[in-house]
C-alpha cells in the first residue's frame, strides 16, 4: 500500500530492545559454548561447506559447475573480510550454505535419475518485473488467486525438494513454517515487511539462494565484492537452472497440463536480459514506483535483516548501496524491454493503489485473459486479508539512511528510463 513519505516514526533508526537483547543473549551464548567447546565454531570456507554439505545429503555430487564454484569461493571471502557478521550471522550463513549446497546435490541426483523433467514446458510464463518495494509481491498474489494460473509456494522456493513425505504431509511445508518461525523470533519486523506464510505465493528467490546469487544475499549481508562480481558476470547460466528448478517444482506436483507460471524476483529487473533469453515466450508485467519510496523501503528492509546478523550495520552504506542498485535495474530493465517484442504492461503503484480492479481489468486484457466475475471475487477476499493490509505498518525515514528526497529524484533524473508503455494508455 501507499506510503507517504516522510514519516515521523521510522522504523530504520532505533530498534526495539527486546529484540536486540535476544540476539545479544544468543551471541553470548554462542560464544561461550564455543570457548568451551561445546559447540564447534562454524567456517565460512569452500572446502569446509563442501564436506558440510556432503555430510548432510550422503551425496558427493555436486554437478556441472555453471559458475557457481566461483561464486562460492567469492562469497566466502565476502563474508570473512566485509560482513563483519556475529556469532548468530556466521551460524546462519554456515547453515544456509550448507543447506543451499546439500539441496544443490540432491537435485543433481534426482535430474539424474528423472531426465524427463527436462522436458517439462513452462509456457508463456508472466513475469513481474519491478523493483524490490514496488508491489511486486501484491502483484503476484493478487495473480495467484486466478486458478487459470500457477504459482511458486514459499516452501517450494527455498526447499525446492523433499527429504522424506509420508502421505499427505510434506517435509518442505514443515521447513517453511519453521524457517518462518525463526525469522519471527530473531527478527520481529519481518512479518510486516514482506507478510508470508509456508503455502503463500512468493518469490523464487530461494532458487537464487541454491545458485548463490544475488540479492538473496546482498539483502542479508554487506559483500560488496560479490556484489559487483554478479552485476557484470552472464546470469544466463543461472537462469537455465532456474528454469530446471521450475521443471522440478512442476513434476514433484504431478501437474498436468501447463498453466502459466506467475514469477517474481526483484533481482528480474538487474537480469532481465538474461531472463529473456532462458523465457523468449515470457509475457512481463513491469511494475513503477516513485524513487524515493523504493529506495527508503528497500534499504529500511536490508538493514532489517543485516542488523540481525552484523556487528556494526552502516545505515548510510545501505542508502547508498540501494540507491545504485535501484538505478542499475531501472537501466538494465530499460535496456532490456527496448530488445523485447513480447506483451508488455506497464503498472504505476499509486494507480494500483487507487483502483486495484481497474488496474488488473488492464492487465488482464494486456495479457490477453479474461477478467472474470470469479477472479474479481477472489483478489477482492485477498485484498481484504488483515495480513496483507500489515503492510500499511511499514514506516521508514530516508534521513536515517543519509537520503533526501532531493538527491534520490536527481539521481534518476540524470538518467531517465524510455517512455513506458503504461496500460490501457
Amino acid at each position: 500500500m501507499a506510503i507517504p513519505f516522510p514519516r515521523s516514526e521510522p522504523i530504520s533508526g532505533a530498534e526495539p530492545e527486546s529484540p536486540r537483547v535476544m540476539r545479544d543473549r544468543v551471541n553470548g551464548a554462542l560464544e561461550h559454548a564455543w570457548r568451551k567447546g561445546w559447540l564447534q565454531r562454524p567456517v565460512l570456507e569452500p572446502g569446509v561447506l563442501l564436506d558440510a554439505a556432503s555430510g548432510t545429503s550422503g551425496l558427493s555430487d555436486f554437478g556441472e559447475d555453471n559458475g557457481w564454484r566461483v561464486r562460492l569461493h567469492l562469497l566466502c571471502g565476502a563474508l570473512q573480510d566485509e560482513a563483519d557478521l556475529t556469532g548468530l550471522g556466521t551460524t546462519v550463513a554456515f547453515g544456509q550454505l550448507v543447506s543451499a549446497l546439500a539441496t544443490r546435490q540432491r537435485a543433481v541426483a534426482l535430474w539424474q535419475r528423472h531426465p524427463e523433467i527436462a522436458e517439462l514446458p513452462i509456457t508463456s510464463p508472466i513475469i513481474i518485473v519491478g523493483q524490490m518495494r514496488s508491489g511486486s509481491t501484491r502483484m503476484q498474489r493478487l495473480l495467484a488467486c486466478d486458478e487459470r494460473l500457477t504459482f511458486t509456494h514459499f516452501y517450494e522456493s527455498w526447499n525446492p525438494l523433499p527429504r522424506w513425505t509420508h502421505r499427505v504431509l510434506d517435509d518442505r511445508v514443515l521447513r517453511g513454517w519453521f524457517a518462518l518461525k525463526v525469522a519471527g523470533f530473531l527478527n520481529p519486523r519481518f512479518s510486516v515487511i514482506h507478510p508470508t506464510a509456508a503455502r503463500c505465493a512468493d518469490e523464487e528467490i530461494g532458487f537464487h539462494n541454491i545458485a548463490l546469487f544475488g540479492s538473496a544475499l546482498e539483502a542479508q549481508w554487506r559483500i560488496p565484492s560479490f556484489a559487483r562480481a554478479g552485476e557484470q558476470a552472464d546470469a544466463e547460466p543461472v537462469y537455465e537452472e532456474f528454469r530446471r528448478f521450475l521443471q522440478t517444482v512442476r513434476w514433484l506436483r504431478r501437474e498436468r497440463g501447463d498453466r502459466p507460471w506467475v514469477l517474481k524476483v526483484p533481482q528480474f529487473g538487474q537480469d532481465l536480459e538474461a531472463v529473456l533469453k532462458v523465457f523468449p515466450n515470457a509475457r512481463l508485467i513491469v511494475l513503477h514506483r516513485d524513487p524515493v519510496s523504493v529506495v527508503g523501503s528497500s534499504a529500511s528492509l536490508v538493514y532489517n535483516q543485516m542488523c540481525v546478523q552484523s556487528h556494526a550495520v552502516d545505515r548510510v552504506w545501505i542508502g547508498r548501496e540501494w540507491l545504485r542498485k535501484s538505478l542499475l535495474r531501472r537501466d538494465r530493465t530499460a535496456t532490456a524491454r527496448q530488445r523485447f517484442d513480447g506483451i508488455q504492461a506497464d503498472v504505476r503503484f499509486d494507480t494500483m493503489h487507487a483502483d486495484w480492479r481497474g488496474e488488473m481489468r488492464r492487465v488482464y486484457a494486456a495479457l490477453g485473459m479474461s477478467f472474470t466475475p470469479a477472479v474479481e471475487k477472489a483478489m477482492t477476499r485477498f485484498m481484504n486479508r488483515r495480513q496483507h493490509r500489515r503492510l500499511d505498518q511499514h514506516r521508514y525515514d530516508i534521513t536515517d539512511f543519509g537520503l533526501s528526497r532531493k538527491e534520490i529524484e536527481a539521481a534518476f533524473a540524470m538518467r531517465p528510463g524510455p517512455a513506458s508503455r503504461l496500460v490501457g494508455a
